[in-house]
């Protein structure tokens, strides 16, 4: 069970591009993409990761008070956390809030912003991922900044295609990043993962981890199991009391406490995608009474599973 790929896709994310820049220098811009730079394509996202795709050019973002990334053509750089973060050519010059720049979109729903001096181009797709899952525990393992080059990207499919988004400007090409992005999104990802030094990462060094990696990759892929701490830890291949100590210690609460989260995230996803009743539902992910998932269900979302699904109908898909 590959339970990263899980993660990612329980975040049930959407994309979109809302904005085509050209930049000349001298400039600089601080970044930070609200609700509204996305409402046209998506409905109160839980949480927004931003994007910036360098269609030609380069450029440098910085996230606070960290150290500056340069960013060439072809390359995207992802703000997993949507921290404020300034963009800028290769002449220093004082920031402009991007917001200051935006007048009505045009007609095909883009911002195109065309700004700073007159010196060389820097041009730029911006963009988001919007999560439909609260659960941001792997967010919050990443760094506030990544990056990834097409060199490093494995899909051919995805290289060609991210080749022609950043040659053309059509219709296509900013649907087309929109798209891609998930997908580099989930590299960039893995990429970190990959690199991470042992002990470090939150909820990725839970993956790493022998005993919590087997823990998670079971509540997973049977998570409509009866499992109890004993069961868990012995398939796990430890004492409950080292799972339960390493689990709390990387992931900060207890497997069982992880296995009924993650059972209501498989349902709610269920709920939402699939249209199944709730007590559908309620078997799918191990119940033995529509009644005992109803009031689970309430306790992790707030509202029965009947509410939070007609809800849910009413926004977007």
């Amino acid at each position: 069970m590959d339970v990263l790929a899980d993660m990612l896709s329980s975040l049930r994310l959407v994309a979109g591009v809302f904005l085509d820049g050209e930049f000349r220098t001298p400039w600089a811009v601080l970044s930070h993409i609200s609700p509204d730079d996305c409402a046209v394509f998506f409905d109160q996202p839980h949480h927004v990761i931003g994007y910036h795709f360098v269609r030609s050019g380069w450029l440098t973002c910085q996230v606070g008070d960290g150290p500056e990334v340069r960013v060439s053509a072809g390359e995207i750089v992802l703000i997993p956390r949507n921290e404020p973060h300034c963009l800028r050519g290769p002449i220093a010059c004082e920031p402009v809030d991007s917001h200051e720049l935006l007048g009505p979109p045009g007609d095909d729903g883009l911002f195109h912003v065309r700004a700073g001096g007159d010196g060389e181009a820097t041009k730029i797709y911006c963009g988001y991922l919007g999560t439909r899952a609260a659960d941001d525990r792997l967010l919050a393992s990443l760094p506030p900044m990544m990056t990834v080059s097409l060199d490093a990207v494995r899909d051919r499919w995805m290289v060609e295609s991210m080749a022609f988004a950043a040659e053309n400007l059509g219709a296509r090409a900013p649907e087309m990043v929109g798209k891609l992005a998930e997908g580099l999104f989930a590299e960039a990802v893995r990429r970190y993962c990959d690199t991470l030094p042992p002990g470090d990462g939150g909820w990725i060094a839970g993956l790493r981890d022998p005993a919590v990696g087997k823990a998670l990759s079971l509540i997973h892929a049977r998570y409509a199991e009866a499992w109890t701490i004993e069961t868990l830890a012995r398939e796990s291949g430890v004492s409950k009391t080292v799972l339960n100590d390493r689990f709390r210690a990387l992931l900060g609460e207890a497997p069982m406490q992880y296995c009924g989260r993650w059972r209501m995230r498989v349902a709610a996803n269920m709920l939402r995608d699939d249209r199944q009743n709730a007590g559908s539902v309620a078997y799918s992910v191990g119940f033995g009474s529509e009644a005992a998932f109803s009031r689970a269900f309430k306790r992790e979302h707030g509202v029965p599973p009947g509410a939070w699904s007609r809800e849910r109908r009413r926004m977007p898909a």
